[in-house]
């Protein structure tokens, strides 16, 4: 049976291409240290419905979002909970984690994604 597929705005693709060529140090070192070795498909900076993903694994429908200094703002605030809660209803989990995480706690953070993955129900 085939996934459902998550519609998405085409005009976030150029954005999206544009923030692939150009990631933040944290979202350099997940990337490379870790997310792009893994068994589970990842895409970087992924359209969907109206956003876009810092990272996605479609199989498990999961969003991982790096957030740094502009998310700490109470705008920011309620953007990344309408934004967590519109993807949500479209089925995908999302996890959140600060840049100082992936920078200071790698491992740690490295070993939360895994525990996000197994405890995922395939498809």
């Amino acid at each position: 049976m085939p996934r459902p597929f998550i519609d998405y705005r085409r005009s976030l693709k150029p954005r999206a291409r544009s923030l692939r060529s150009d990631p933040t140090p944290a979202e350099r070192k997940l990337w490379y240290e870790f997310l792009r070795t893994l068994p589970q498909k990842f895409s970087r900076q992924k359209p969907l419905d109206r956003y876009i993903a810092d990272f996605y694994c479609s199989k498990h429908k999961l969003v991982i979002e790096l957030d740094g200094d502009s998310h700490y703002t109470d705008r920011a605030q309620r953007y990344d909970g309408s934004r967590t809660a519109a993807l949500e209803a479209v089925g995908v989990r999302v996890i959140r984690f600060t840049n100082m995480d992936v920078v200071q706690n790698f491992e740690a953070v490295c070993v939360a994604i895994l525990r996000a993955l197994e405890g995922a129900s395939d498809p």
